[in-house]
């Protein structure tokens, strides 16, 4: 199955380590730009946490060669579903924020599955998530 991992870069290294994992079951992932970067120290965790912190991440989407949106969205169609790594952020338990929601958003509406790791969380837009359907896969990602 073809997945594309959504979430906040903060949750980079996760990813990483989920890939792999997914990728040893005979998975294909995709993952975000800045993740990827990350990932292949192209660019610091660190400094990148910094700088979205200080001005938000404007520089980081004007310095890509891609438009960041867009690229995730071609590989989201391209996918069979979404696995949405939710986990504790800015306080709150399994944080979604809003660019994973417009991910979420883009596979719902292209009728991929979408699975999230960790319950839904309690946020402003709750019940558009629960609208989505996802199954709640708790951590286990042999229920994808």
């Amino acid at each position: 199955m073809k997945i594309a991992i959504c979430g906040s870069i903060v949750f980079s290294r996760e990813m990483g380590e989920i890939a792999k994992e997914l990728e040893t079951k005979g998975h294909e992932i995709h993952l975000p730009f800045y993740a990827m970067k990350i990932l292949k120290g192209e660019v610091s965790h660190e400094d990148f946490m910094k700088e979205k912190e200080k001005s938000g991440d404007a520089k980081f989407r004007e310095s890509a060669e891609v438009d960041l949106i867009k690229r995730y969205f071609k590989l989201i169609d391209e996918s069979d579903a979404v696995l949405v790594l939710n986990s504790d952020k800015k306080g709150i338990k399994n944080y979604i924020g809003g660019n994973t929601l417009i991910e979420m958003g883009f596979a719902y509406v292209l009728d991929k599955k979408i699975f999230l790791y960790n319950p839904i969380p309690k946020m402003s837009y709750t019940d558009e998530i629960k609208a989505m359907k996802p199954v709640i896969i708790n951590g286990n990602l042999l229920k994808i």
